[in-house]
């Protein structure tokens, strides 16, 4: 016999209260600091976010690589306009993802196989917007910023589908309103889980890593996305 889903714990709890344990001063930078020293922008379109999409979301489809890209020029241009993140500015984003309308989740949401539930409460709008509103608030090491609401949007998977690519979206936003960029983007396409505050601390540093340039050294070439594990979405 099958066993209730809805009976499972609650991931996105578990994460809220992980969130809060997680010494975000600490890692991305040293306390106190709050910008890296950003990685160059590649010349022309080839920046890493394009060839990752490139390298690993076309060979999943050409019109669903064509509509990320759309979306990734959308976050550009929001972040040089510095527009606030809300729901309803992924919600544009995710628009041009799918392709179709979407909305805020009316309904508990499931990630890996089932594994995880993400109860829907009559706080966790407010709750998300507050989390989207942290991102850009001055206070913690940008790198810190960017990989905790990568983290919010997986969790919090405020959207019926396409969870994986919004969190990649709202992560590269949060560092171009900064004028800062990823040097890879293939390392950050890992399962994460919201009872981790120790891969919580470390995707910081690894965006951190990312942003200054480094890595190269030890990370391999961009693959197939379904090859790395990845926060699927």
């Amino acid at each position: 016999m099958t066993a209730d889903p809805s009976a499972l714990p609650d991931s996105l709890a578990t994460w809220q209260r992980i969130r809060a344990r997680v010494p975000w001063s600490a890692h991305g930078l040293s306390a106190g600091t709050t910008h890296p020293h950003p990685a160059p922008h590649p010349p022309g379109d080839q920046d890493s976010l394009t060839a990752w999409v490139e390298a690993c979301a076309r060979p999943r489809g050409q019109a669903r690589a064509d509509r990320l890209l759309s979306a990734l020029a959308l976050v550009r241009d929001d972040a040089i306009h510095r527009a606030p993140l809300t729901f309803g500015l992924l919600a544009g984003w995710q628009r041009l993802v799918l392709g179709a309308d979407t909305h805020f989740r009316d309904g508990d949401a499931y990630a890996k196989g089932g594994r995880e539930r993400y109860a829907l409460t009559p706080h966790t709008r407010t709750d998300f917007a507050r989390c989207l509103a942290e991102a850009t608030a001055p206070g913690l090491p940008l790198p810190a910023r960017a990989a905790r609401v990568y983290l919010d949007v997986a969790f919090f998977h405020p959207f019926p589908d396409g969870n994986g690519r919004a969190a990649l979206l709202t992560l590269a936003y949060v560092l171009l309103r900064e004028d800062t960029h990823l040097a890879r983007v293939g390392p950050l396409q890992t399962a994460r889980y919201p009872d981790d505050p120790h891969g919580a601390a470390s995707l910081a540093d690894l965006v951190s890593l990312l942003t200054r340039g480094g890595g190269h050294q030890v990370l391999r070439p961009e693959r197939p996305v379904e090859r790395r594990t990845p926060l699927r979405g």
